[in-house]
């Protein structure tokens, strides 16, 4: 599937866009557009690419992704729930004669923070679901009211993780969004592949060596680090979601040795597996 600039459009009466969307699962499109993007997760489980980043995503996830971040969530739902969530996007003019005002301090600074892309707090994004399940429904004064609450309770009260790299400011091409996209979906359906490098490669008519390069300068990592990273991001969301073995679990996420398992989940986390799980178990 080629990713593309989505064209975000607005109703006549609405300065910005509100949509809840609700289906199976996610559409898996590696897009980009030039308005800002706030996505909270009323239900459903997966892993969010944003930028260079890739994170496991639960309900309460909440995002605010910046212009032309290029941006894509995969459904992965060990519990077959149907997706819902609320997506709020505008365009840089919708605050453009306020942000200078000293109310706006604190959502200007938040708004700036985006260009890398933002995940907040669980306890704030959830303490705000009534907000985003309500703003779909309101007449267009209230829901501007209510965003601009929303987005004052997270620059003021909630910690924030930045997502994507420093370097990762720059608009994608199509060709490249395509590649990006291309690669993903192939890593996702065939995890347990030996061959994925030559595999992909051959995808994409790229010579290894070509592709190493175009991997490395889109991702600031290497294809090794990246494959790593994808596979403890699955073995971590199962740990937390289910009750299979850690042997079970370190082969569903494309790992043949469960020593090497064991080693790898250890250098990414910092702990084992089981100590993992049992951290999680305590919350």
């Amino acid at each position: 599937m080629k990713a593309y600039l989505k064209e975000v459009t607005t109703s006549p009466d609405s300065s910005f866009k509100v949509k809840v969307f609700e289906g199976k699962e996610f559409k898996p499109v590696w897009h980009f557009h030039p308005q800002y993007e706030l996505t909270y997760m009323v239900r459903s489980t997966g892993i969010r690419y944003v930028g260079d980043s890739m994170h496991s995503f639960k309900r309460g996830d909440l995002v605010l992704v910046g212009k032309n971040v290029p941006h894509s969530w995969k459904t992965i739902d060990t519990k077959n729930e149907h997706v819902k969530c609320v997506i709020i996007q505008w365009d840089e003019t919708l605050f453009k004669n306020w942000l200078d005002k000293p109310e706006f301090i604190a959502i200007k600074a938040l708004l700036q923070k985006s260009s890398r892309s933002v995940s907040f707090d669980y306890t704030i994004a959830t303490s705000l679901e009534k907000s985003f399940i309500s703003i779909a429904k309101q007449a267009p004064f209230e829901r501007l009211v209510t965003l601009l609450n929303i987005l004052h309770t997270l620059a003021t009260k909630s910690t924030m993780q930045l997502l994507a790299g420093p370097g990762f400011g720059k608009v994608l091409s199509s060709k490249e969004s395509h590649r990006v996209n291309v690669i993903h979906n192939y890593i996702k359906d065939n995890i347990h592949s030996q061959n994925l490098l030559h595999e992909l490669s051959v995808k994409l008519s790229l010579s290894k060596e070509a592709f190493c390069r175009f991997f490395k300068k889109t991702f600031d990592k290497t294809f090794s680090n990246y494959i790593n990273e994808y596979k403890i991001t699955i073995a971590s969301k199962m740990l937390i979601e289910t009750d299979l073995s850690v042997s079970e679990i370190g082969y569903q996420s494309g790992y043949n040795n469960l020593s090497f398992f064991y080693r790898r989940f250890n250098r990414y986390k910092q702990m084992s597996p089981k100590n993992y799980r049992q951290q999680f178990q305590n919350l």
